[in-house]
């Protein structure tokens, strides 16, 4: 995989994939109006059957309503219903003579996803066997400069390409006719596992049967693991002989549900111990409408961990939406908002070998997470205009043949994609060469080596302009934008530094805010986790300006000079924090635009 500075395109073409962002952008905003946020919602206890508490979320508060007044005749909605014990054939079957048409089993949440009439939810809500019932959210799927970003070559130069790992690409599938996806001698594909759990066909345009419409698994795949066959290595992805199990859930347009992505994550964990499965890769999600630990895509992020898979996530490419003058704050997206997770944000190579150059992209989303106020993104990864595999004929190719990328044997062997998408798998390929090196580390051994070794040299700030509208977008390099650094797999793989082998002892801390000194502090846990288990605490293991570098002094964040929220009494504060400091705001981010319409975090164009 390779990332290139392109030269200056006619205007139609730039006007293209400029409008493809726009378009993207503006379903976003469509999407998103139909859900209000702001409030906090606690799950029913098993003795909570009635009283302030519900097991019907506030998203379905305007249809619980309607079905009360009787005036839903004829409407359904696609949920997901927690049982508080994993739901039996009595319950499948009580809820199919309630109209309910059962999609998939979720048991690893205690749950399953249903379209059901609308006129039910009211006895859904009376129901003691029901936790809950919430929306099953659309989503959709968010080179060798990467390589020399990231210290690559160290880990090839000591003999590690990610032979015997799995990973599992839970994305829009993977095409495995290309060849940079088989083995050595190419005679075996390292695709080892398809699945698909859209129930879409898996035909093309030309009646031919491939396993990624939509093209941004593949070009995923190809960062994870492309061996550069068909660019005599120029290409190669970070573990160039990883296996690769296909786990797909975007359609041809690159869409689908919480549901689809919870049962994909359910078979990997299944299929494990089969393929060794040692890591997954997220690289999509959507906006949060509740706390991570209601969430159930966040719960099913969470019993993947829990089982040692790492899971990588993407943060989002909402960076550039400003509510208030937010300047981008608090937009990380759903799973990468879940403190267990390793969420990568997204840079720019800007065209050179040399990474003290390089810039965080604008788009590149920032923390803290709504609600919860996690620390967000754990680190970041080259994601800009990323040379990658291309699935020909895909939906992303037809709709953007100028980014098509020649190799050795056509003019569409490869393809340009941006995006935090694009990051994240290049993070995932690290992962898969530190577990070759140390099979035994944990999930979080591993996250707390990346972070503690990720560079730490950035500028106070830079500006990016959007080569179409001509925007200009300033970035400031503190924690919630970098995280802990720039990802270094030759500093990872030179040491030796363990935390402690237990969950969560790397969990991602909170940012508190303290309005006695208009401050922000690092909270040592929440809770849920003991603040003793938490790696970057003042006094545990390393102290946290080890993993943070620059942007914390002792607990103390330390913050770009043109932060907003450095008094209470400004609107952008009140966008990320709220008017109450344990409460995270009125998530207006989420609510003006972008819960449903977040996606495969990727782009046809990303910026110069």
């Amino acid at each position: 995989m390779e990332h290139t500075k392109k030269s200056p395109k006619p205007s139609g073409r730039g006007e293209r994939q400029s409008a493809a962002w726009g378009k993207r952008l503006s379903l976003m905003l469509l999407l998103a109006t139909g859900m209000a946020f702001g409030q906090r919602w606690t799950n029913p206890t098993a003795g909570e059957t009635s009283g302030r508490f519900s097991r019907i979320a506030p998203e379905l508060s305007g249809l619980l309503a309607k079905a009360h007044q009787g005036s839903a005749k004829g409407q359904t909605v696609r949920v997901i219903v927690q049982y508080k014990q994993v739901p039996s054939a009595a319950h499948y079957a009580t809820m199919q003579g309630r109209g309910g048409r059962l999609h998939v089993k979720l048991h690893m949440i205690k749950g399953a996803a249903f379209t059901i009439p609308v006129s039910v939810l009211p006895t859904l809500e009376a129901d003691p066997e029901i936790a809950s019932v919430r929306i099953d959210h659309p989503l959709k799927g968010m080179d060798d400069y990467t390589d020399a970003a990231m210290n690559v070559s160290a880990a090839w130069n000591a003999g590690y390409n990610g032979t015997g790992i799995g990973v599992a690409v839970i994305d829009s599938g993977i095409n495995d006719n290309h060849r940079d996806l088989w083995d050595s001698t190419e005679t075996y594909s390292r695709v080892v596992y398809h699945q698909d759990f859209t129930g879409t066909t898996d035909y093309n345009t030309y009646g031919h049967l491939v396993y990624d419409l939509y093209g941004h698994g593949t070009h995923v795949a190809g960062i994870i693991g492309g061996n550069g066959y068909r660019s005599s290595g120029r290409y190669a992805g970070v573990a160039p002989n990883v296996n690769l199990v296909d786990l797909r859930v975007l359609d041809a347009n690159g869409s689908g549900t919480d549901s689809m992505v919870i049962a994909a994550i359910q078979q990997a964990i299944a299929l494990r111990n089969t393929y060794n499965i040692k890591v997954i890769n997220l690289s999509l999600g959507r906006g949060i409408s509740v706390g991570y630990a209601q969430d159930p895509l966040c719960q099913a992020v969470e019993s993947a961990w829990n089982s040692g898979i790492v899971v990588v996530a993407a943060a989002g490419n909402f960076g550039r939406i400003s509510v208030n003058g937010s300047n981008g704050y608090g937009t990380v997206a759903a799973p990468g908002n879940d403190p267990l997770v390793l969420t990568v944000g997204a840079m720019k190579s800007m065209g050179s070998y040399s990474r003290t150059d390089d810039q965080i992209a604008s788009y590149s989303s920032k923390g803290p997470t709504t609600y919860d106020h996690v620390v967000k993104p754990d680190i970041v990864a080259p994601g800009n205009q990323v040379v990658s595999l291309d699935a020909h004929a895909s939906t992303l190719e037809s709709e953007y043949p100028g980014n098509d990328v020649a190799g050795n044997y056509t003019n569409h062997d490869y393809f340009i994609l941006s995006g935090t998408s694009m990051a994240t798998p290049a993070a995932a390929g690290g992962v898969a060469l530190l577990l070759q090196q140390n099979p035994l580390l944990t999930p979080d051994q591993v996250k707390a080596r990346l972070m503690k070794t990720a560079y730490k040299t950035f500028p106070t700030s830079t500006t990016a302009t959007d080569p179409t509208t001509g925007q200009t977008y300033t970035s400031y390099y503190d924690l919630f934008t970098v995280g802990a650094g720039y990802m270094d797999l030759g500093a990872a793989l030179a040491n030796n530094d363990l935390a402690p082998a237990s969950v969560g002892s790397a969990l991602s801390p909170t940012a508190v805010y303290d309005s006695s000194t208009n401050s922000v502090r690092l909270s040592n846990g929440n809770s849920t986790v003991t603040p003793s288990s938490v790696v970057w605490g003042s006094s545990v293991v390393w102290g946290s300006s080890v993993v943070w570098g620059a942007n914390v002094a002792g607990s103390s964040v330390v913050w770009g000079s043109s932060v907003v929220w450095g008094s209470s009494v400004t609107s952008g504060f009140s966008v990320v924090w709220g008017s109450a400091t344990d409460v995270a705001g009125s998530s207006v981010v989420w609510g003006s635009s972008l819960l449903g319409g977040n996606g495969a975090f990727s782009a046809a164009a990303g910026e110069q």
